[in-house]
């Protein structure tokens, strides 16, 4: 991954000089308690003592850092000047701070996107300690611009993993679906498809408890919650949520099938118009998705689709970020809803990559949530995902 971590330290420094802001600090310690999201970008490695990466918008980057660990900096060959340490992080940060003179100081902190606001609030009292006497507190901005662009604009070589990710993910759902039947448990169809995780060498996109997510029939959970010993029946749905983590990358899609109860030979009628009301509110919000859109207008077009067809408005968002964490910070496709703070007035750019994921309950028959994953291109959308677009039927 290193060579990926020197491409996203350049990008780092052309969106630097777009948002015009001299100096982006990373200020961390012991990150496998509790990192910084952005180290496995810019870093790709832990931390131990206080360390401090540096970036510029005149293309300088340097590495502060626990001498143990300035061989590790070396070697991802993306920090210019590595400047190791003993006893004492402040003088050589003090020192490099005035070398670069900069007018701005990008700290992670962000009242509205988590994957931004890595800074905790003893690191932050600890610099401003440390810049006493100093001109540089003065000098402090937030760096969530530069992180949700950082994140949020995929590179070619990251858009390649999210879908070797998402092959992986459709192959075990062909798997599974060409394995469940009825009368197997939420629980039973999780182990079988744990165990593909295992297969293909990967990792689950979340939490193991709830990855996959099966819920078998309308008296099964929605939401974030592990599968249960209910049994499939006939004449219910089975929803599936499920994605995979692949070479540091994720997936995240969700399925719908539907039992055949035994005189069935199509689902019924009002299976198949909510079935049919979550593509239409896909497809639509796809459609709607190009650069320059914000996300809250895109959630208004699928949340209207769902609620003009007659169903309440899904109590979510629309769709989120997808990438190196399966919910990958800086905007969402999403309403204006507190909880969701400004991430909703956030444009959409040329790679981003989201997934859309509008749902609806079908009662006495279970939810139907069908999520896709998609590309923002320069000219609109590309589905990263194979768009499920007819119900699976067993």
């Amino acid at each position: 991954m290193s060579n990926l971590v020197q491409l996203k330290v350049n990008q780092a420094i052309e969106i630097l000089k777009e948002k015009r802001i001299d100096l982006w600090l990373t200020f961390v310690r012991e990150t496998s308690a509790g990192g910084d999201p952005v180290i496995p970008l810019i870093y790709g490695h832990d931390l131990t003592w206080q360390s401090a990466l540096m970036i510029t918008r005149k293309g300088e980057t340097y590495a502060i850092l626990g001498h143990f660990e300035a061989g590790t900096a070396r070697n991802t060959g993306a920090y210019q000047t590595i400047v190791p340490y003993h006893d004492a992080i402040s003088r050589s940060l003090l020192h490099t701070l005035e070398r670069i003179y900069p007018r701005q100081i990008a700290l992670n902190y962000s009242r509205n996107d988590v994957h931004a606001d890595g800074l905790s609030h003893g690191l932050y009292q600890l610099l401003i300690d440390y810049f006493d006497d100093t001109p540089w507190e003065q000098r402090i901005v937030s760096a969530e611009s530069i992180i949700g662009a950082l994140r949020g604009r995929k590179l070619p070589e990251e858009i390649a993993l999210i879908r070797a990710a998402i092959k992986t993910t459709e192959e075990i759902y062909e798997r599974t679906f060409a394995t469940i039947e009825e009368g197997m448990t939420e629980r039973e169809i999780s182990q079988f498809m744990q165990a593909q995780l295992a297969e293909f060498g990967v990792e689950a996109a979340w939490e193991l408890e709830h990855c996959p997510i099966v819920g078998a029939g309308p008296a099964s959970p929605v939401g974030h919650v592990g599968p249960t010993d209910t049994p499939i029946k006939r004449g219910q749905i089975v929803h599936f949520d499920f994605g995979v983590r692949q070479e540091g990358y994720c997936s995240d899609i969700q399925r719908v099938v539907y039992f055949l109860d035994g005189h069935e030979e199509s689902p019924p009628e009002e299976v198949q118009k909510g079935f049919n009301t979550v593509i239409r509110a896909i497809e639509e919000a796809v459609k709607a998705m190009k650069p320059g859109v914000t996300g809250v207008e895109v959630d208004r077009v699928a949340r209207g689709v769902i609620t003009s067809a007659g169903y309440p408005e899904y109590k979510y968002a629309t769709g989120h970020h997808l990438g190196r964490s399966a919910h990958d910070g800086a905007g969402i496709l999403g309403p204006l809803w507190e909880r969701y703070g400004e991430t909703p007035n956030y444009a959409l750019e040329a790679g981003n990559v989201f997934t859309v994921e509008p749902g609806l309950m079908v009662p006495g028959y279970g939810y139907i949530g069908v999520e896709e994953d998609v590309l923002v291109t320069e000219s609109g959308t590309e589905f990263l995902s194979t768009p499920q677009t007819e119900l699976i039927l067993r």
